[in-house]
């Protein structure tokens, strides 16, 4: 899944290419991504692009005197850019492809969807805040202004694991999955360990890893072709995805925690004491 880093990334290389450029045609191939109706998609033709912004993992191309195109990849979309696009109106069918806009160069880009699990979305709104996973979403946690303080706020009283809150948009916008883990391993705790028992050093451990991570991680992606975004996401990830390899810190094996339908990773040395963790599926599987 795209997280914050990588919509950054595509979110900058948008700005290069869209703004300042008509849209001419706007092409939904799979219906099921359009997640309003008013304004209509051809509400988009005829405007320039004025600017492209990031609200957590969502995308928003913001027209000028027009709509905004707001874009979730989820877990399995992904935007391809065209310096050319094919001659004449996709094909609808059980291809990824599901929505196509063309500028007046005759570039543009798709968005796709691969998998059976459709969860791409795309909103056309007069305002971003219209989208109710905008309007829910958390401070962002690379913005000037979210600080260590307003960190340690969010976590006071907070039940949950810290696997979990991390990746609740409502407290934190932007981590998903993978950053979460990369988070946790480089500040060395486990990630379920309660949210609310951290103490001051700690909170600030966590602080330092959730801010540096995420700005390694824009940097590593900055100036990357959209294209190449997924494998450079993956070439600076530590754990997440890692399962049986050595930790690059002490060489313990990354282990995983399998939940219904996503996993974790994590490092036992750096992260547990060296216990691993209860891993309930697997344990069922074996029996």
């Amino acid at each position: 899944m795209p997280e914050l880093p990588e919509v950054e990334a595509l979110k900058d290389f948008l700005t290069e290419h869209l703004v300042g450029h008509e849209i001419v045609r706007v092409l939904p191939v799979a219906i099921s991504v359009l997640k309003t109706y008013d304004p209509p998609l051809s509400a988009l033709e005829g405007h320039e692009v004025a600017a492209v912004r990031r609200y957590g993992k969502f995308l928003d191309l913001a027209t000028a005197d027009g709509p905004h195109l707001v874009t979730h990849l989820a877990r399995a979309g992904w935007l391809h850019w065209r310096d050319r696009l094919p001659d004449g109106p996709p094909r609808p069918g059980k291809g990824p492809l599901a929505l196509r806009v063309a500028l007046e160069t005759g570039a543009g880009f798709d968005l796709t969807e691969a998998g059976t699990q459709k969860r791409l979305a795309v909103y056309v709104v007069n305002d971003p805040q219209e989208v109710p996973g905008v309007a829910r979403l958390g401070p962002d946690p690379l913005a000037d202004d979210f600080d260590e303080r307003r960190f340690a706020e969010l976590l006071t009283g907070e039940r949950r694991q810290l696997k979990g809150a991390l990746r609740d948009q409502s407290l934190i916008a932007g981590v998903g999955n993978a950053y979460s883990d990369e988070i946790l391993h480089a500040a060395r705790m486990s990630p379920f360990k309660l949210a609310a028992s951290l103490s001051e050093e700690e909170t600030g451990r966590l602080y330092a890893a959730l801010r540096d991570t995420l700005t390694e991680a824009v940097e590593r992606s900055r100036g990357v072709a959209a294209g190449r975004l997924k494998a450079e996401k993956k070439s600076g990830l530590r754990v997440h995805g890692r399962t049986g390899e050595p930790c690059p810190v002490c060489g313990d094996t990354v282990r995983e925690v399998s939940f219904a339908d996503s996993s974790l990773q994590y490092c036992p040395t750096c992260q547990t004491g060296g216990k691993p963790l209860a891993d309930r599926r697997m344990s069922r599987l074996l029996k």
